[in-house]
């Protein structure tokens, strides 16, 4: 399982000129799942995702507040081709990501994760498979990749 978290000051998806998700200043987190990748891999990256600091304190110290602690929001967007390899060809194999009804599954485990630890209302979604505009205005820009399970370290 592996995620890219960027702090913005914004995000949205889009589906078909339709706004699905919007969140003001937080997290958007891109995930994708991989095969062996289990509950408790979503578990664990769900938790970390909300507990890593990525702003300062109103002291000025640097990495010192989660999004939880600026009392900001969160927009995960499922992107399996996070998984890609590239080391041949030019053409990305997608073969590393897990495929459709399993990745969806553990991606809206993965979501409700993020909610269950969080607030519910701060926490929004994409739309699993669907061609999604993401746009951003990224905060930084700080940008982490993070992973769990046999598709990265824990």
């Amino acid at each position: 399982m592996k995620a890219i978290l960027q702090r913005v000051l914004s995000a949205s998806v889009t589906v078909d000129k339709q706004l699905v998700s919007s969140i003001g200043k937080g997290i958007l987190v891109f995930a994708a799942m991989a095969p062996g990748d289990t509950e408790k891999d979503a578990e664990h990256l769900a938790s970390k995702v909300l507990k890593m600091r990525l702003w300062d304190d109103d002291n000025g110290d640097r990495w010192k507040q989660s999004v939880q602690d600026i009392n900001g929001e969160v927009l995960c967007v499922s992107q399996f081709t996070l998984l890609a390899s590239t080391k041949k060809g030019s053409k990305p194999d997608f073969h590393g990501a897990l495929g459709g009804g399993q990745a969806k599954a553990l991606y809206e485990v993965f979501f409700s994760k993020v909610q269950e630890g969080y607030k519910q209302e701060k926490v929004k979604d994409g739309v699993f498979q669907a061609m999604m505009e993401v746009a951003l205005v990224n905060d930084g820009p700080v940008t982490l990749e993070m992973s769990a399970g046999p598709s990265g370290q824990k």
